[in-house]
């Protein structure tokens, strides 16, 4: 670390050298104006251009050795989440079907990647996003709201006995994915663009907890899509009554902890999160008794009772784990 003394002009103001080496590396030039913004802790940030001004980032995948399409469509969901505003795909010669259709299913599942070019070697994608536009709590909020439905319509169609439904459920994972990579990349930007913390109303430490519950979120709706998958089983089975009422009763118990959960967030309420917490010993003796009940049966149906289950108590511990990121942040703040 390099010390730099303070020193005195004109009487009332103070002034600080700034090293040379990173003005030269930044450009900047004599008499230019540099925002100069104070941190929450104290210290001084100095910027060298506003963010407007900042250079493409891109990142190039050269395909000619990939030869497994979801390998590149991971590889493309990285570099989206890092933050990547331009993104190159490119071969030699052809760019196969496999890997053109991988690249247009990750651009219809992310939010604001456009393929702007397009030849037989070569595809451009553009982020075409202000990332202030989407502000962390529009996109929490959203997420929960696609996760109620997908539980609540999981015990409608075992109600109704509707395979149709539960297969619905299924495919509304895709929204709360791709609003999940959203949050993921917007919390990376931070770390490259000192502005975006202001521009969001947000502070890195609350992106930090609103990232944790995003993937608590994620993971419930994953749960709901194992509910949803294992549903038909039990619909073509005509599972009993009784099996389908404590089904009902512990979804309604899982949701209560995540409604109560999300409540906590939105309105800083440290004893409803820690009380939330508590409710996951209800919800547990009621998955147990429902795993009790699988065992009274054969086969398929006796797995799928398990698995749901399963997924109902996990979706209420998610939901905890939510009310104890809570907890910390409200601590440190």
């Amino acid at each position: 670390m390099e010390f730099r003394k303070v020193q005195r002009t004109g009487g009332s103001s103070y002034v600080i050298s700034l090293p040379k080496e990173w003005v030269q590396s930044m450009n900047i030039k004599k008499n230019e104006p540099l925002p100069v913004k104070v941190q929450a802790d104290g210290s001084l940030l100095i910027l060298p251009r506003s963010s407007e001004d900042k250079k493409s980032w891109e990142k190039e995948f050269q395909v000619d050795s990939i030869k497994d399409p979801v390998f590149l469509f991971r590889c493309l969901v990285g570099s989206y989440i890092a933050g990547y505003t331009a993104i190159r795909i490119s071969a030699s010669t052809r760019l196969s079907p496999a890997i053109r259709k991988a690249v247009r299913d990750f651009s219809s599942m992310t939010i604001g990647q456009q393929i702007v070019e397009e030849t037989d070697s070569f595809i451009l994608i553009r982020d075409i996003l202000n990332p202030a536009e989407m502000p962390f709590e529009n996109s929490i909020r959203r997420m929960f709201v696609i996760i109620g439905t997908m539980y609540n319509d999981a015990m409608t169609a075992l109600e109704a006995r509707d395979p149709g439904l539960a297969e619905d459920i299924i495919n509304r994972d895709v929204e709360v994915d791709k609003l999940q990579w959203l949050v993921s990349r917007q919390y990376h930007l931070m770390f490259r663009d000192a502005t975006l913390p202001e521009k969001l109303h947000v502070t890195v430490e609350g992106a930090s907890s609103y990232y944790t519950v995003s993937r608590s979120l994620e993971r419930i709706g994953d749960h709901g899509v194992r509910i949803a998958s294992h549903l038909p089983v039990l619909i073509r089975n005509e599972v009993d009554d009784e099996v389908a009422a404590g089904m009902l009763a512990a979804t309604d118990a899982a949701m209560s902890i995540l409604d109560s959960s999300m409540r906590s967030l939105f309105s800083s309420d440290i004893v409803d999160a820690n009380r939330t917490i508590d409710m996951v010993g209800d919800l547990a003796r009621m998955t147990d008794g429902i795993s009790a009940l699988a065992h009274e049966k054969t086969g398929e149906v006796a797995l799928s009772i398990g698995y749901i289950a399963e997924s109902i108590r996990r979706a209420g511990e998610y939901s905890a784990d939510i009310s104890e990121a809570i907890i910390n942040q409200i601590i440190r703040d």
